[in-house]
């Protein structure tokens, strides 16, 4: 659990959090591993008692930053005992560390877990790294040698990289002394086979890591998002510049103050990284161009320096928290504490009738939090299963990937109704309407339906470019999709004012007007996927507007 940031990207007033919390516990969660992205106590603490008053289990996580051996770091060992005390005075069941970018080496480990013993004996100690870098299973053994309780590990064929350390290397180092698991290796080897198999059915996922890498002590990437930005930055074309991306990861970094990278923190660090590599922008730039307000940062930044996701350690650095959100417009609209604490309360009724009457159907407890943490995802899940009813009885292969002609799947929808599918052929493209008839036996009975070929050829779009002569020119600052336009031709807009928000892999961005003026051309539709340097608006400048004025009132 996110604390006050529940499972999703922002903050959530107070009752959304503590009513999903009962949700869950009601639906048979019992352990919440309780965190922030920023380790801010406040918000830890809404969530610390929003599990304790569903019944749960509080296991609440620390994020691990930075190195504990260094004295001269704010993350240095005495910021992380503060942190515990506080936590600890707080009512929680458990200690967990959650070192998320693999950074806590095997002797600050041993300074870390040693000093959390010595002063908390009787409280569990939980630690979960990550391999980035390769050396999560020294790190695990010195935790369990300074006397944590439990780690986290993950099956051998599942293991390594921006994964957990592997069981069995665990296990099998274990073995033998003093803290033998208990754990046979000949156990868990029918485990790491079934699920050597199972990963062939994701192969299309695969992020093509070939090694872990010691570098991740300097960029700090958290190895949860490794890979999902590897993934995000291939797709918006930056991936022969991945490199470039993890270096931007720590200028970014510093930009934000050095902050504690979990999500959702560490996706504001990520949006910002890609934003100065598609603009190539160095550190120094961005202090700059902030500075006159002639950036458009991605939401997720501008939401930070407002205090959306809370206070970071050491509070925001400025002058680039003012400048950042002077240029957004958004210098009056900043929570001076845990934001949950001014958000009203959602009336959670009002949601549940409305999502009855939008979809037909009874809403229970569970829906209507899944539809209040993540509103576009479940109106998605909602309009998919409209569509096709009931996915989850398709086998994994038959979901991600299409069936071949001759392959056959078996489906059980329980209660001894079992279904025989094969696709038996496919029909000639229908160029009209982009279709095809698929052709089907159900239980040896024919069947076919017709289905949109996304593969088809479409025409290309060629889009005109922005004129960066041209102040009133306003392009996409980096590619995505158009997910909202908010200006019209003949609307009288002033610099910095909100004109077309693109969204690229979760990461949104607000395209802002750069001068004052009238919309004179909108370029862009909802939907459209766009290229940097896209023309998005075109901007009449306010005192071309009024000389234009001027000799027309000469005229007459």
């Amino acid at each position: 659990l996110r604390g006050a940031n529940g499972v999703g990207y922002t903050s959530y007033p107070d009752n959304a959090i503590f009513k999903f919390c009962d949700t869950a516990v009601r639906s048979g969660m019992d352990v919440f591993r309780v965190f922030d992205s920023l380790n801010y106590v406040d918000n830890l603490r809404l969530g610390i008692d929003a599990v304790g008053q569903a019944g749960g289990v509080v296991e609440c996580a620390i994020g691990y930053s930075g190195d504990c051996t260094d004295d001269s770091s704010k993350y240095n060992l005495e910021y992380y005992l503060t942190l515990a005390r506080q936590l600890q005075e707080s009512g929680i069941h458990v200690l967990a560390i959650k070192d998320m970018a693999g950074l806590l080496k095997p002797a600050a480990a041993t300074k870390l877990i040693t000093a959390l013993r010595d002063e908390f004996p009787d409280l569990p100690i939980h630690v979960h790294t990550h391999d980035t870098a390769g050396t999560g299973v020294a790190t695990y053994l010195a935790c369990a040698n300074a006397g944590a309780d439990a780690v986290d590990v993950a099956i051998d064929s599942m293991s390594g990289l921006t994964s957990q350390p592997a069981m069995g290397a665990v296990v099998g180092s274990l073995a033998g002394g003093h803290l033998d698991t208990g754990v046979q290796l000949d156990d868990i080897a029918p485990l790491i086979d079934y699920w050597e198999s199972t990963r062939v059915s994701y192969a299309a996922f695969e992020s093509g890591q070939k090694s872990g890498s010691a570098e991740v002590y300097a960029h700090e990437i958290p190895g949860g998002q490794y890979t999902n930005m590897l993934f995000q930055a291939t797709q918006n074309g930056l991936a022969e510049q991945w490199p470039a991306v993890k270096k931007a990861y720590a200028e970014a970094n510093d930009l934000l103050g050095d902050i504690v990278k979990v999500t959702p923190s560490s996706k504001t660090c990520g949006d910002l990284a890609q934003f100065m590599v598609t603009n190539s922008l160095s550190a120094a730039d961005v202090r700059a161009k902030a500075a006159s307000g002639g950036l458009n940062f991605p939401s997720s930044v501008v939401e930070f320096f407002q205090g959306a996701l809370g206070i970071p350690v050491g509070g925001f650095p400025e002058p680039l928290r003012s400048d950042v959100l002077r240029g957004a417009k958004k210098l009056d609209e900043t929570f001076e504490g845990r934001p949950g604490a001014e958000l009203p309360d959602v009336d959670l009724e009002a949601v549940r009738t409305t999502l009855e009457a939008t979809h037909g159907i009874e809403i229970d407890d569970k829906q209507l939090m899944s539809a209040v943490m993540y509103p576009k995802v479940f109106e998605d899940f909602m309009a998919a299963t409209n569509e096709f009813g009931d996915l989850s009885a398709l086998p994994t292969r038959a979901f991600v990937e299409p069936m071949e002609v001759g392959e056959e799947v078996d489906l059980s929808f329980g209660q001894g109704v079992n279904v025989n599918v094969k696709l038996i052929g496919l029909g000639d493209l229908d160029e009209a309407t982009g279709t095809r008839e698929c052709f089907f036996e159900v239980n040896g009975f024919p069947r076919s339906v017709k289905r949109l070929d996304e593969t088809a050829s479409s025409n290309v779009v060629v889009r005109p470019k922005a004129d960066s002569s041209q102040i009133g020119a306003v392009g996409a600052p980096m590619p995505g999709v158009v997910v909202d336009v908010k200006v019209a031709v003949g609307d009288a807009v002033s610099a910095g004012d909100p004109m077309v928000v693109l969204s690229a892999m979760k990461m949104e961005t607000v395209c802002a007007a750069s001068v004052d003026g009238i919309v004179s051309g909108v370029s862009v539709a909802m939907g459209d996927a766009l290229q940097p340097g896209d023309l998005l608006v075109t901007i009449k400048e306010a005192s071309t507007t009024e000389a234009d004025d001027d000799d027309e009132a000469l005229a007459a």
